[in-house]
């Protein structure tokens, strides 16, 4: 059984290439190769655009692919979609696709541009969304630099921004926000009812989000007086009970859990006036629940 995996080309690449690593799994490639290697002899990898991947895994061409939420309403696809995984190409987390106009634009909604012309390559989610609000205006497919458009090519564009940062610089402000996207673990249909596959896929399913779900997460090991352990463990947001280990000394016990990575800085001085000693952070590579 080889199960044919398609990662995305591009921006999330490096995203990908790095999440597939701490997943367990390794890649390497050229940079003129499209069928990277990998350490798996039950996977065979090859880099696709995302825009293009959900209807390659549709059609059975490939059995399972990474790609954006996005692509796969753009593309009307027919698939399996495994699992939603927050990541992104500058970290963790979502991206918008924004309505955008000029500043200096009289536009302020969507019901605005009635009549006017707009430039996206999300061409079929943006008529959607048009249709959603009543509004007839002329949707044109963008071949590329989409902000540098208006206002002479487009009254309005309909583009991907994680922070905002580029439409700021292109003096475009948003009006509204048309489809929030994340990264989507998606497999055709066929290949989801053979057993073998639908296996493999749901390890590597696994596997990806105990990855991530590590990113926001740290291990905190301290040493606890059996006195102080009451007080010490009203302080612990653990995922489960922490574990705890009698040390040599009978008067002392080992405290093991896992946190989110964000309520470190504020915890540790809590556990320490608490009576937690010997404190210790460390990194996570992955958090299966």
């Amino acid at each position: 059984m080889i199960l044919k995996l398609a990662l995305p080309a591009g921006s999330l690449k490096e995203s990908t290439f790095a999440l597939m690593k701490k997943a367990g799994y390794t890649i390497s490639s050229s940079s003129r190769s499209y069928y990277p290697r990998i350490d798996d002899p039950e996977i065979q990898v090859m880099l696709v655009r995302a825009q293009e991947i959900p209807r390659y895994v549709e059609s059975g061409v490939l059995d399972v692919g990474l790609t954006g939420a996005d692509w796969t309403a753009e593309n009307r696809a027919s698939v399996q979609t495994v699992a939603e995984l927050t990541y992104a190409k500058q970290g963790l987390g979502s991206v918008r696709w924004v309505l955008a106009v000029p500043e200096s634009s009289p536009v302020k909604s969507v019901k605005d541009l009635k009549g006017k012309r707009i430039a996206t390559e999300l061409v079929n989610v943006v008529k959607t969304y048009l249709l959603r609000h009543k509004v007839k205006a002329e949707v044109e497919f963008s071949w590329g630099a989409t902000e540098a458009k208006p206002p002479q090519l487009a009254d309005a564009i309909v583009e991907l921004t994680e922070t905002g940062s580029s439409l700021r610089a292109n003096n475009l402000r948003i009006v509204d926000t048309v489809m929030t996207s994340t990264t989507l673990l998606i497999a055709n249909r066929s290949a989801w009812k053979d057993d073998a596959k639908r296996q493999k896929i749901e390890a590597l399913c696994m596997l990806l989000q105990g990855a991530l779900l590590a990113e926001v997460k740290v291990g905190l090991k301290m040493n606890v007086l059996k006195t102080d352990l009451k007080k010490v463990l009203s302080l612990l947001p653990a995922m489960k009970k922490p574990t705890i280990a009698q040390l040599t000394d009978d008067a002392w016990l080992d405290v093991e859990t896992i946190v989110d990575e964000k309520t470190v800085r504020d915890l540790i001085p809590k556990l320490k006036r608490a009576g937690a000693q010997g404190i210790i952070e460390y990194p996570l590579n992955k958090v299966v629940p």
